[in-house]
């Protein structure tokens, strides 16, 4: 796990860690809704570990590996930065408070603060015996990241010397031998990362935040009332207890901040550490001081301290612990210490690890600042809210991919504003497409209406009609026919009739004769009507007209029962007309017109008296 990671199932880009990254660090994809810390670019501030609403920011914990290391063999030495006095205010003697540590198991508890007083004389040494080259204090593990990332010009001006935290491994492992395992318990979670990069002598075998130290404490229901008192370990540290204070590891060694002739310049906190490095290298010929930064308030506010702490309440608690470890201390024996230590190698180098963006062309840049709206006014300035110090700076990041366009607040806000607009307009339309489509429905309902009642006269004018009258679909399936229909097939269609209504579905080829069911599969393969075909079926006297309704899909017939008294009288004006009317084109016509028309006459005359024979049988 890295040092700080983003829970992306927690993460609802609420853009808080964004917002408070001193060294934007933290990326936001386009189509990813959370949240990802880039861990080659953080410096370990913690910053965003306190301000995300969903708790979605944890730390690398190292209580299991603790617990590890604490149950192998060999010594086990936990070393305690001194702003654990401003921490553990519940504690009431700190002497329960050392017990504490070795109900967990640890041999030895030392100070780090002997450890502060060693490395504070170190810098009185490097700064009165200045040489023309000015120093950016290392004490803070926060600091010596952002330079080595962000300002890696400075890396020569970084004080060559290792922090407490380093020289108090050093000084226990002198003391303990080389084997000892060495836990750090502080405030500051980028110790974890400065561990690593030191093996030997100076190694650190875990860090402890003061939250993991209390999680342990309570797993292993360690509380000080049922504890005896014990101290700490020698060597004792002196002034070096200020050390959580931001110029305390300054006033440890006696370096004058008269401001009149002092020669360092004490800053902390976030805006002026990076103030402070930016001003360093552009300005120090100006400036002429040493710099002694510290990201967070001293190291009485590190995240790796509880939630709610407030400075001033802490820095007393820490001055006052001091005081009370000062009124009878031994300077003598702290001093033979010193000399006892003295030589071990504090030094330190640093690499650069240059983190910085290249900045992408200026098109890119400007493509991205009108995308926002930002293309007119000032780009160097911006409200802040997307995390970045200006719009430019947005403009650089979205084109590099760690940012996208939505974290722009007033881009945001303008997109919504139209998005509300639109809205509205979509509403106002759909309104009138509502009411347009309720006006077609009563439309729709009142055409259906007369539909179905027209549909209901003619279904009744279909089933009085005397002609039979049938439709039949492509598989010769009938679709609808009338009471004169089945009148005409007979008695068998009656009574299919009873079991089907109207013969709806029946198959043709099964009611009709061969001869008419060939002649409707004609109508179909031609799509060419048949009409007023005369058939004689079984001393019945049909006449058929089949026609296309639908081409190759729904086809019409009309059967005339001509014995039907109704149909009767009617055919024979009808055909008696038809042979006068065909008579008198004849007379003009000679030869074998002649004989043409006297045999269609004969067949015409012929029916004409097969109809009245019928007429005077029933008569």
């Amino acid at each position: 796990m890295p040092l700080v990671e983003i829970i992306k199932e927690k993460c609802d880009l609420s853009y808080s860690c964004v917002r408070v990254c001193p060294v934007n660090a933290i990326e936001v994809k386009v189509n990813k809704d959370y949240a990802r810390i880039i861990p080659e670019r953080c410096i370990g501030c913690g910053s965003c570990t306190s301000v995300c609403p969903q708790d979605a920011i944890r730390f690398l914990d190292s209580k299991e590996q603790t617990k590890i290391l604490l149950k192998e063999k060999g010594k086990k030495v936990a070393v305690v930065a001194p702003s654990i006095s401003g921490e553990f205010h519940d504690i009431t003697d700190y002497r329960k408070f050392v017990q504490m540590f070795k109900q967990l198991g640890f041999d030895h508890v030392n100070e780090v603060s002997f450890g502060a007083d060693i490395i504070s004389l170190k810098y009185a040494e490097l700064f009165n015996n200045f040489k023309g080259k000015y120093y950016i204090s290392t004490a803070c593990p926060v600091i010596v990241s952002y330079v080595q990332k962000f300002q890696p010009e400075l890396i020569d001006n970084l004080v060559p010397l290792v922090s407490p935290m380093i020289a108090t491994a050093k000084i226990v492992r002198k003391l303990y031998g080389n084997d000892t395992k060495v836990i750090y318990i502080g405030p500051c979670i980028e110790n974890k990362n400065e561990a690593t990069d030191y093996s030997g002598e100076g190694r650190i075998d875990a860090v402890l935040t003061f939250i993991e130290l209390r999680e342990l404490f309570n797993e292993f229901n360690i509380h000080e009332s049922t504890l005896e008192f014990s101290e700490f370990d020698a060597p004792i540290g002196y002034k070096g207890s200020l050390f959580p204070i931001s110029n305390g590891i300054i006033q440890a060694s006696n370096i004058s901040e008269d401001l009149l002739t002092g020669t360092v310049i004490t800053a902390e906190g976030k805006s002026n550490m990076i103030n402070a490095t930016r001003q360093f290298y552009e300005e120090i010929k100006t400036i002429k001081k040493h710099f002694n930064l510290y990201y967070c308030e001293g190291c009485l506010m590190g995240p790796g301290t509880s939630r709610g702490g407030q400075k001033f309440i802490r820095r007393t608690r820490v001055t006052n612990y001091a005081n009370k470890r000062l009124k009878n201390f031994d300077l003598k024996t702290w001093e033979k210490e010193i000399e006892k230590y003295w030589d071990l190698d504090y030094s330190r180098t640093f690499k650069s690890d240059d983190q910085r963006i290249e900045t992408p062309s200026e098109e890119k840049i400007q493509e991205v600042l009108k995308a926002i709206g930002k293309e007119n006014g000032n780009p160097d300035l911006g409200c802040n809210a997307c995390g970045y110090n200006s719009c430019r700076d947005f403009a650089i990041a979205v084109s590099k991919g760690l940012a996208k366009t939505e974290m722009c607040l007033t881009f945001t806000l303008r997109n919504r504003h139209e998005y509300i607009k639109s809205l509205r307009s979509t509403n106002e339309k759909l309104a009138q497409t509502q009411k347009a489509l309720q006006d077609s429905e009563q439309v729709a309902r009142k055409e259906k209406e007369a539909a179905q009642e027209a549909s209901d006269i003619i279904n009744n004018m279909l089933h009085k009609l005397n002609a039979g009258i049938v439709i039949i679909d492509k598989n010769l399936k009938i679709i609808q026919s009338n009471t004169s229909f089945i009148d005409i097939l007979g008695e068998e269609a009656k009574a299919i009739n009873e079991v089907i209504p109207q013969l709806v579905g029946a198959d043709l080829k099964t009611l009709v004769p061969f001869n008419i069911y060939n002649l409707f599969n004609n109508v179909f393969s031609t799509n060419e009507n048949i009409l007023n075909r005369d058939i004689y079926i079984d001393e019945r006297f049909l006449n058929l007209s089949i026609f296309v309704i639908r081409k190759d899909k729904i086809v019409g017939a009309v059967i005339r029962d001509m014995y039907s008294p109704e149909v009767r009288k009617e055919e024979v004006i009808k055909r008696v007309n038809d042979v006068i009317d065909k008579n008198l084109e004849m007379v003009q016509k000679i030869g074998f017109l002649l004989g043409e028309g006297a045999s269609e006459t004969e067949q015409m005359l012929n029916s004409i008296v097969e109809l009245y024979k019928t007429f005077k049988k029933e008569e």
